[in-house]
């Protein structure tokens, strides 16, 4: 296995992750790491606890966030995540956390829910289009799992709640299914916030995943390289997102998939990061991806 010193992509109880802030930073004491990266999907709530216990357990925490963008393009309707790695100081900014909190949440929360809700039951409910459920769907149900609802709360519910399969799930949330509503943000409402504070550091996060050979917890419902490849120069437009690095070390990139993230940081002129995106300690553990130390410390000087 290569070795790593520091694991920069995980997630907590603040968005759909097992572990507390503060159990997550203890688990990666435990395995040694010298650093460890905090980046929930779409919020700021979990860094604030994890920092206290990075500082009493002696390892560095860098906050982030995994904020969630939506497209909708001729050739793909979905979500692609973008790591944003956060200044200390900046993160003490009353402003900042203002203004980033009412711009991530506008991709999540009680409208996209409900959103989603309609428009499964409208495709698969008892009266649908294509009935697949035996009762509607409902908001309430999905909202009880979590306060910041992600598509795995949704697959939760519809396994556990209405007993489908793997494959029935994917069918109502899937990229492809007729019901897919995007979760996130259109990249252009996140342009003022990036403008506005230059100094966040901005990562690709798992291009690649999508196209792992086989089965993975860590694709998802990625697209393909060849999409990614197609919407990149949005990514790298510094009108619009910009880019300072692509996660590139992830548990969902096929050997030869890390090679190629290589060489398009290589080509582009970008930072490598990587982690494990950590959500439980079973099925997508800690401590199974991250970076080397001069990759570290490139982070680190941008922060």
């Amino acid at each position: 296995m290569r070795h790593f010193v520091a694991d920069l992509h995980n997630h907590t109880t603040a968005s759909d992750g097992e572990y507390t802030p503060t159990e997550l930073v203890q688990a990666a004491c435990e395995l040694g790491l010298q650093a460890l990266g905090v980046s929930d999907h779409d919020t700021l709530n979990g860094l604030d606890e994890a920092l206290a216990a990075g500082e009493k357990l002696g390892i560095r925490v860098v906050p982030g966030v995994e904020v969630s963008l939506r497209f909708r393009r001729p050739d793909f309707v979905g979500t692609l995540h973008y790591l944003l790695y956060i200044p200390y100081a900046l993160l003490q900014d009353v402003a900042f956390r203002e203004m980033a909190t009412a711009v991530f949440s506008q991709g999540r929360g009680g409208g996209l829910v409900r959103a989603r809700v309609a428009a499964i039951n409208d495709e698969f409910g008892p009266n649908g289009k294509a009935p697949l459920l035996q009762r509607g769907l409902t908001a309430e149900e999905i909202e009880a799992l979590a306060p910041n609802v992600t598509r795995r709360h949704f697959a939760l519910a519809l396994s556990q709640n209405h007993g489908l399969d793997r494959g029935q799930v994917s069918q109502l949330i899937g990229n492809d299914s007729p019901s897919y509503v995007p979760s996130g943000i259109d990249p252009s409402e996140l342009t003022p916030l990036l403008h506005k504070y230059p100094q966040l550091v901005r990562v690709f996060a798992h291009p690649a995943a999508g196209s792992f050979p086989g089965e993975s917890l860590y694709n998802e419902v990625l697209p393909p390289i060849e999409i990614v490849d197609a919407l990149m120069p949005e990514f790298l437009d510094e009108a619009l997102l910009g880019l300072d690095g692509l996660e590139v070390h992830y548990p969902g990139h096929a050997p030869e998939h890390e090679q190629l993230m290589a060489q398009w940081a290589q080509k582009y002129g970008l930072m490598m990061t990587g982690g494990s995106d950590c959500h439980d300690r079973v099925k997508r553990p800690l401590g199974v991806a991250g970076v080397s130390q001069a990759e570290l410390d490139a982070l680190l000087s941008r922060l």
